[in-house]
C-alpha cells in the first residue's frame, strides 16, 4: 500500500494555537477542581494548578513535543506502521477524558434532574469522574484508544473520529450552558432536550463528515493503496 502524504510542516500560528488547548485539557483533569471551578468560581486552587499547567505546556510547546506545535509533523502519511510517541499517547488519553467523561456526567446528571428533580452533577465530579478517567485510561493501556494507540497506522481515519468526539462535546455542552444561562429558568426536561438533541444532531453530522477535520482516510484492501487525503 502507498501512503498518503499529509503537510510536511505546521504554521506557526497552527504551533501556537495548540499550546492554549492543552493548557485548557490538563487544566480541567481534575474533576474535583473543575466542579469547585464552576460552582464557587476561580481561586488560589485553580490559579496553582493553572500556572503549573502553562508552565510545563509552554514548555513543551517551545520545545516541539506537544501535538500540533511540533515544526514538522511526527504524522507525515497516513497508514505507516510508525510507532506512536508517548507524549502524543499521553496528550489524547487526556484530551479523550476531556471529551468524553464531562458529556457524559452531563448527560446523567440532565436525565437524573429530570426523573428526580435534583441536580448531582458537582457530585459526578468526585468519584463518578475519577472512575470513567481510570476507564479511559484503561482502555488506552488496552490499546483500544484513537489516536492513543502504540502505532499510529490508523490515523486517517482516527483522526477523523477524535474530531466528531470533540465537536460533539463542545457544541452540546455549550448548547447545554446557554439553556440554563440564557433562558428563564428552563425546566430539567427542556435542558435535557436541547442537550440530547444537539448531541445527535452534531454526531450525526460528524459520522457524515460534514464537520472540519472529519473526513476519514481509510486503508484500502484491494491493493491499490489509500484513498487520496488533503492536508487540512
Amino acid at each position: 500500500m502507498q501512503p498518503v502524504a499529509t503537510r510536511s510542516r505546521n504554521k506557526t500560528y497552527y504551533r501556537v494555537l495548540h499550546v492554549p488547548i492543552w493548557i485548557w485539557v490538563f487544566f480541567t483533569l481534575p474533576g474535583g477542581l473543575t466542579a469547585d471551578l464552576y460552582a464557587h468560581g476561580f481561586h488560589r486552587r485553580q490559579a496553582m494548578w493553572l500556572a503549573l499547567v502553562a508552565a510545563v505546556c509552554i514548555w513543551r510547546g517551545l520545545l516541539g513535543r506537544l501535538p500540533g506545535a511540533e515544526p514538522r509533523p511526527y504524522i507525515t502519511h497516513y497508514g505507516l506502521k510508525w510507532p506512536n510517541l508517548a507524549y502524543r499517547v499521553v496528550c489524547y488519553t487526556a484530551a479523550w477524558i476531556a471529551i468524553v467523561v464531562p458529556w457524559t456526567l452531563n448527560l446523567f446528571g440532565l436525565v437524573y434532574a429530570a426523573m428526580g428533580g435534583r441536580w448531582i452533577v458537582t457530585w459526578l465530579y468526585g468519584t463518578p469522574y475519577d472512575l470513567l478517567a481510570v476507564l479511559v485510561v484503561l482502555v488506552a493501556a488496552l490499546n483500544r484508544l484513537p489516536r492513543a494507540r502504540r502505532s499510529i497506522r490508523y490515523e486517517g481515519e482516527e483522526r477523523a473520529w477524535f474530531y466528531v468526539g470533540v465537536w460533539t462535546a463542545v457544541i452540546a455542552q455549550a448548547a447545554g450552558w446557554a439553556a440554563w444561562r440564557l433562558l428563564a429558568t428552563p425546566s430539567p426536561w427542556f435542558r435535557l432536550a436541547i442537550f440530547a438533541a444537539v448531541s445527535g444532531a452534531v454526531l450525526a453530522a460528524g459520522i457524515a463528515e460534514r464537520l472540519p477535520r472529519t473526513r476519514r482516510v481509510y486503508l484500502r484492501r484491494d491493493g491499490r493503496g489509500l484513498r487520496e487525503a488533503a492536508a487540512e
